[in-house]
């Protein structure tokens, strides 16, 4: 560990299951170039994240081949990165970029699909992100609902420079994604400043104050099976069925989960299977069991394929 420009630097080492691509992943996860949040330069993917209270920038890069990929985490802070902090670093990049899940079963599975099987290929490497935390994804999912996907991303980027914990890294300021602690105390007006509507203003400042107050634990969504969860998620303000599916498998990684009610997906899908009509949640449900119990693995594929078509990746 060094320190120099008022910030300490460590870096990490990390192993990744076999076959990895880093960037297929981290467009995964951001979705959309104009994502302040997730930053990719085309080489490495960087986000602040915040331990002990202490904002952290995190960049990380991939070396080796898809078939041995080899990852380094480089670190910067405004205080001394401790070992548990390094601990807690390397678990959660290992969690959001899906470093240990083993994917042999699903290439064995495309390899016998002939609709998926091109798909696989195209973008083979790809983990299946993971927000942070439950609350992030829920707290997108509420953003991006009834609007595209373009301007729920700019939502997001407001609510994060307004209200997440600020980064200074030279003359460059970057935000990391508010806590449900940073969020209790915006008004619903200063919400709607934002360009947030009343409804998903109270729906996230509800969630905010239940989870500060610990009124709701989300962590114990990952003990519950699926539907479990569903019932939990469906009973919070403000989420319905696509938002719930969406945490399911944007939050706690159940890759058995395609959100049906996702518009984009049902594009996608339009075009995989060359159908006349978008089709609706019943008919992805038929389409999608075919790859079970990865269908959830599909839906990040098809976004993949999306972003290669509009020359984005």
């Amino acid at each position: 560990m060094n320190k120099d420009s008022n910030l300490f630097h460590a870096k990490l080492s990390l192993n990744a299951a076999p076959p990895f691509r880093l960037d297929f992943t981290a467009w995964a996860l951001r979705r959309r170039q104009k994502n302040l949040i997730d930053r990719w330069d085309g080489n490495t993917y960087r986000r602040i994240v915040v331990f002990e209270n202490d904002p952290i920038q995190l960049a990380v890069t991939q070396f080796g081949t898809t078939r041995e990929p080899k990852l380094v985490i480089a670190l910067q802070s405004g205080k001394e990165i401790t070992a548990p902090v390094r601990k807690q670093v390397k678990a959660l990049v290992t969690r959001m970029l899906g470093l240990d899940v083993d994917l042999r079963p699903f290439y064995a599975l495309a390899k016998k699909n002939e609709i998926l099987k091109s798909l696989a290929a195209q973008f083979r490497g790809v983990k299946p992100p993971r927000f942070p935390i439950v609350f992030e994804a829920l707290v997108n999912a509420i953003a991006c609902q009834q609007i595209t996907l373009d301007l729920g991303i700019a939502l997001l980027n407001r609510l994060s420079e307004r209200c997440g914990s600020r980064f200074v890294d030279g003359e460059a300021t970057y935000y990391a994604f508010p806590r449900p602690v940073d969020l209790v105390n915006l008004s619903e007006e200063e919400f709607k400043k934002l360009g947030y509507s009343s409804q998903k203003a109270r729906a996230i400042h509800e969630l905010s104050a239940r989870v500060t107050n610990n009124e709701i634990e989300l962590t114990m969504l990952e003990q519950m099976t699926n539907g479990e969860a569903l019932d939990f998620l469906l009973a919070l303000r403000g989420i319905g069925r696509w938002s719930a599916e969406y945490a399911l498998l944007r939050g706690l990684g159940r890759l058995n989960v395609f959100p049906g009610d996702d518009v984009g997906a049902q594009n996608n899908l339009q075009r995989l299977f060359e159908l006349n009509l978008r089709p609706d949640y019943e008919k992805i449900s038929k389409l999608t069991s075919q790859w079970s119990p990865y269908e959830g693995l599909v839906y990040f594929h098809l976004l993949l394929d999306k972003l290669k078509q509009k020359g984005v990746i």
